[in-house]
């Protein structure tokens, strides 16, 4: 059995990995943490999560050993508790989007010394697209127009989503594309004729949307539209928590949903 700690657990994703958790029996939840002043803090994290009394309250400090943490937070958050997690031993899967550059090289550092995966989707069919793009766009090259359309709830903080850059990043490395150069976030104006090399990130924020994507290959006469829909928040909540197993007893280094899955690149 493997012992979790959730950061997070007030939000979407932790409320729902507490209960999805709670019906685990490979699982025995021992942590719940939310940030300071929260006014969830001191209840029963099944208050929150709709399993029932657990006997676990819901911190603000990580006070007992896990084998493994997930976190779905804030970027500041993630990387504080990745700090906490390296002093304790405790493997960690972090799901928080909008993190940047310089969290990432934090996440790398950490990872020296417990085993980390971070990944801005957890969802199978999602990182099933992440290897098909790059297939694809290496086949068509530079015949086809490449676009990339997300679409989410209105409540998401960060634009474009993790996933889009992640898309936007597997197409870049398998055509010798960079972010910095190749990729546009939407358009407005006079923008002239499109550039053949050019990838189009846009974003879209609607209702109670979970989170699609599609990526367009677009050429004269033909398109090719690769499309992901995420139904239901449990799709990630139960990625993340095969993460967890997969991590839990691993050496310290970087994972990735690839490695959890075993999808080969090619």
């Amino acid at each position: 059995m493997f012992k979790i700690a959730i950061n997070g657990v007030c939000g979407r994703m932790g409320a729902r990995i507490a209960a999805l958790a709670s019906e685990d029996s490979e699982l025995k939840l021992v942590a719940a943490l939310e940030r300071s002043g929260h006014p969830m803090l001191g209840k029963d994290v099944g208050s929150i999560s709709g399993c029932g009394d657990t006997g676990v309250k819901i911190t603000s400090s990580l006070t007992v050993h896990a084998d493994v943490l997930i976190d779905f937070s804030s970027p500041e958050s993630s990387v504080t508790i990745a700090d906490i997690c390296s002093k304790k031993n405790i493997a960690i899967v972090v799901g928080t989007t909008g993190l940047g550059p310089q969290q990432h090289e934090k996440f790398q550092y950490y990872s020296q010394v417990i085993p980390c995966l971070v990944s801005p989707n957890m969802s199978i069919g999602v990182n099933i697209l992440f290897n098909l793009v790059g297939q694809v766009a290496r086949m068509v090259e530079n015949e086809f127009d490449i676009e990339i359309v997300e679409t989410h709830h209105r409540f998401k903080k960060d634009a474009p989503s993790g996933t889009a850059l992640r898309l936007a990043e597997k197409i870049c490395e398998a055509t010798e594309r960079t972010m910095e150069q190749d990729v546009v976030y939407g358009r407005n104006g006079i923008t002239g004729e499109r550039p053949a090399n050019q990838i189009g990130i846009h974003a879209v924020r609607s209702g109670d949307v979970v989170g699609d994507h599609t990526v367009v290959f677009g050429s004269l006469g033909e398109r090719i539209e690769i499309t992901h829909k995420a139904h239901t928040r449990d799709t990630f909540v139960r990625g993340a928590i095969r993460a967890a197993k997969f991590i839990a007893k691993k050496p310290p280094g970087m994972y990735c949903m690839s490695d959890v899955l075993q999808i080969r690149s090619y």
